[in-house]
């Protein structure tokens, strides 16, 4: 584990901690920062996941950093700082444009390194917006969660190649294994999804926050493509919380019955379980209509031995191996997610199984929690050091 200085005091700064890749990471650092000897706070409006935190010895800062009200991050701002002068941190960590605003400013005026974690790909179609999302790469690093964002930051925001990061999402692979997963923790998913003992049709897991663009609408129009084609034998489950979009899950549910899919597509909600979720599926999918910048529903599967299809774009390229640990598809497109799901089908049990076993060797070796956390920890030290070269010289 890198070095980090005696008495070292992280600060992150998230929006929220309900469920989600970039609040798994900020639970993950906070572990491993812990782990070596230091202290964690995390400052956020609060979730299912801050319990979490403070069970493995993080500490809650609960403010409203997930508002862009300008009063309310002015606020946070001064908060940020009080935070920070009393807890005398070392180094603050911010993961969203929102909150990074107050943090950056907080972490100036104290004279503390800022680094900043581009989870996402943030669109800018005006000059604003791209001011806006430019807040995440004026601190002393930027951290991207793939190649692909990290290629993404440096041309759309034409910064210093050195001053980008590429450190992919980490699984932590103890939680993630195949060999754990007890016949009660999969009889008790198999009751919640209304599946049958001896299911004997491949299910097809779509797992991810119901959100319009995550593509489980494709996924109900591809269904109808199968079915059209007499391919009925399958079921795809939609594993995921709609974080208060009724809308958009009343309109699959509406989408589901017009192309009289029910019986193959289903809808089951938030799981807390989701290496047994994988461990009960066949397949994954992640039909995301937009670039991922990571995409941990094409890599946790992997973990558990599972093939996955992938959109065909973003950082899918990098954690889908087309032929031998999964296939990718065509973004957007019915007809080629039919396709490759009819694919995916006829392979049968021992093919998937080949190909699952690939990935799980691959993405085990490339995206542990271990090797994500020791890259950050090693940025953290980086920055550290390098701040006080230049103070050394200053002087």
């Amino acid at each position: 584990m890198s070095q980090l200085p005696p008495d070292f005091t992280l600060l992150q700064v998230t929006p929220e901690l309900e469920t989600g890749g970039a609040e798994q990471t900020t639970l993950d650092v906070a572990h491993a920062v812990i782990d070596a000897g230091g202290r964690c706070l995390v400052a956020t409006r609060g979730g299912r996941m801050a319990a979490r935190l403070e069970a493995e010895g993080g500490r809650l800062a609960q403010m409203p950093v997930q508002s862009k009200n300008p009063l309310i991050m002015l606020g946070n701002a001064a908060r940020l700082s009080d935070l920070i002068k009393r807890e005398k941190v070392s180094l603050v960590h911010a993961r969203s444009r929102a909150p990074a605003f107050s943090a950056l400013w907080a972490a100036h005026s104290n004279h503390l390194p800022f680094v900043a974690t581009y989870h996402g790909i943030y669109n800018a179609r005006s000059a604003l917006k791209r001011w806006y999302n430019a807040v995440m790469t004026r601190g002393d690093m930027v951290i991207a969660n793939s190649e692909f964002t990290r290629a993404h930051v440096i041309a759309e925001h034409g910064i210093d190649p050195d001053k980008v990061v590429a450190i992919p999402r980490g699984i932590d692979l103890k939680r993630f294994t195949p060999g754990l997963i007890t016949p009660a923790r999969l009889e008790a998913l198999r009751k919640a999804w209304g599946l049958e003992r001896d299911e004997r049709r491949p299910v097809i897991l779509l797992a991810g926050r119901l959100t319009r663009w995550k593509g489980q609408s494709l996924a109900v129009a591809a269904a109808q493509v199968l079915k059209g084609r007499g391919v009925e034998r399958f079921v795809i489950v939609m594993a995921g919380d709609d974080q208060g979009r009724a809308g958009y899950r009343a309109e699959l549910e509406q989408d589901i019955k017009d192309r009289d899919v029910a019986p193959q597509v289903r809808i089951v909600g938030h799981c807390d379980d989701m290496p047994a979720a994988y461990a009960l599926s066949d397949l994954a999918i992640a039909p995301s209509l937009e670039p991922e910048a990571f995409g941990r529903t094409a890599v946790e599967p992997q973990v558990m031995g599972r093939a996955v299809i992938a959109a065909d774009h973003g950082a899918a390229r990098e954690t889908v191996i087309p032929g031998q640990t999964g296939w990718l598809a065509a973004p957007g497109d019915p007809a080629a997610w039919a396709d490759a799901l009819a694919t995916a089908i006829e392979a049968g049990v021992g093919r998937r199984a080949a190909m699952g076993e690939a990935g799980r060797l691959r993405a085990r070796r490339l995206y542990s929690v271990e090797a994500m956390t020791e890259a950050t920890l090693k940025v953290y030290a980086e920055v550290i050091e390098k701040r006080r070269s230049k103070a050394g010289q200053a002087a």
